[in-house]
């Protein structure tokens, strides 16, 4: 098919219907169900049956694919029997001994949260809960806790290149390496792609140097000037959403957290070294890599039942059975990644990659497409509230046009990376800030209110970061983004506040 302006139509109805109805799963079926119109003629019943067989399941049933989905169903059951054996809480626990003062407090919780990689999703709901006491004995407000926890959450796990946020989005780019005939491993591509995810870099860094700087600005210091004097939660709302039971937290060791991550590192290194990992990453096929993480995971989730038997916080059998639940819990994110991968096929058999090009050509710089990615995502994000629904969208479109042009591909999907999660940390509808909300026992929209201020001053510094990134596909940029956001602080605290 030619390439105009139709080809873009299924990714126009994802963004729309996604943004309307508040559902990325919904923009994407219909996405997708379009463009197979478009391609097979508008007949609605030969349209859905071509859209199931030529594209989800085709899509589905390759091996790379394939063994994607299932590495992700593993992640999910080890992670759901982690945030219910209440080892995580007891590992977290362990940091309260270190606490000294309103600083102590409030770096504790910020390395307890960080440390708790593996759960974007639970570390609110057990961070929270656990030093919320703390920092109101302390003085310390709600929303700050809020905050700290929010941004060890999601800012923290897509720095991770082998649990669930970085094995989605390296499905996501091995699809269009595939199509593009590059031959690097998305895993490869992922690890070399950290440096250049500035907004999560700087969004956990943040939060130390504020902290110890005493550099509150915004709506957070009027509410940390109202804590001082006792009122630790203005318009309180808390929604006790627990996670854990009080039986399990009662019985839960730390080990229950340290011992399964040390075997499935172990296991995934012992596995993958005498392949050539770490140094020689290139030379690791990308199916050996997710067997041998699957391999890990698996025994990592044995490892985590006996211990839980062990110490009589569930039998075996029980243990077993939350491990199935937990892997069912995931079928969304499935159903995203398969819907991605089929809108990202529709666009290209639609010719929207050339058109793209096309538009582009002498109007949009190369050195730009990073930030112009990174606003987008931005944008996408805060009004979905869904960095993975984001990176669904942007990657099929964002990888192609930086291969086409020669822009630095790593600055490219760093910046997509980045734009999805920038987005999503300002969002009142996403998950991890309606999480973080609850986990510090403060009003949802206050927690929208005191976070915006810091993720938009981010989000400008990242902004001057990947054009200059973008110039020189240098990690240099990196640098010019935390050196903006500590020169930024000092005229905050020095002038402003």
């Amino acid at each position: 098919m030619d390439s105009n302006f139709l080809s873009l139509m299924p990714v126009i109805i994802t963004l729309i219907v996604a943004v309307w109805a508040r559902n990325v799963i919904l923009g994407l079926f219909l996405g997708v169900f379009s463009g197979v119109l478009l391609l097979n003629g508008v007949n609605p019943f030969t349209g859905l049956r071509i859209m199931v067989n030529d594209y989800m399941v085709a899509e589905a049933a390759e091996s790379s694919h394939m063994g994607i989905l299932i590495l992700m169903i593993f992640i999910a059951g080890l992670v759901g029997l982690m945030e219910k054996s209440g080892g995580a809480a007891a590992f977290a626990g362990m940091m309260v001994k270190y606490i000294k003062g309103k600083v102590g407090a409030q770096i504790a919780a910020w390395v307890s949260g960080s440390l708790l990689f593996f759960t974007d999703s639970g570390t609110p709901l057990i961070v929270g809960p656990l030093f919320r006491p703390i920092t109101d004995g302390l003085k310390i407000s709600r929303v700050k806790l809020a905050w700290i926890i929010d941004s060890t959450a999601s800012p923290v796990a897509v720095l991770i290149p082998f649990i669930g946020w970085g094995l989605y989005s390296q499905g996501l780019i091995a699809a269009e390496y595939e199509d593009l005939g590059i031959n690097e491993s998305a895993f490869l591509t992922y690890v070399k792609a950290v440096p250049f995810q500035f907004y999560s870099i700087m969004a956990v860094l943040m939060v130390p140097v504020i902290i110890i700087a005493k550099a509150d600005f915004g709506s957070m210091k009027k509410f940390e000037d109202n804590a001082a004097k006792g009122i630790v939660a203005e318009n309180q709302a808390v929604l006790n959403a627990e996670i854990v039971s009080s039986e399990a937290l009662d019985k839960a060791k730390p080990i229950m957290v340290w011992l399964p991550l040390t075997i499935m590192l172990t296991v995934m290194f012992g596995l993958l070294i005498p392949m050539g990992f770490p140094m020689h990453m290139e030379n690791v096929p990308s199916n050996a890599f997710r067997g041998s993480l699957s391999t890990g995971y698996i025994l990592a989730a044995i490892a985590l039942m006996l211990l839980m038997a062990r110490y009589g916080v569930r039998s075996l059998a029980s243990g077993f059975s939350l491990y199935l639940e937990s892997m069912s819990k995931i079928i969304s994110i499935l159903a995203i990644l398969v819907l991605a991968w089929s809108l990202g096929a529709i666009g290209k058999d639609l010719g929207a990659p050339e058109y793209i090009s096309q538009l582009v050509a002498g109007k949009l710089p190369a050195y730009l497409i990073p930030v112009v990615a990174f606003a987008v995502g931005g944008i996408i994000s805060f009004s979905t509230g869904s960095s993975w629904g984001t990176y669904a969208i942007l990657m099929p479109l964002i990888i192609p046009l930086a291969y086409a042009f020669n822009a630095p591909m790593y600055v490219c999907i760093g910046a997509v990376l980045s734009g999805g999660l920038f987005g999503d940390h300002c969002s009142p509808i996403s998950d991890t800030t309606i999480l973080s909300a609850t986990g510090a026992g403060c009003h949802q929209l206050d927690h929208v209110k005191t976070q915006i201020p810091y993720a938009l001053f981010n989000g400008a510094c990242c902004l001057a970061a990947f054009i200059f990134a973008g110039i020189t596909g240098s990690v240099w940029g990196l640098a010019l983004g935390i050196a903006l956001m500590l020169l930024g602080l000092f005229v905050i605290k020095k002038f402003i506040s």
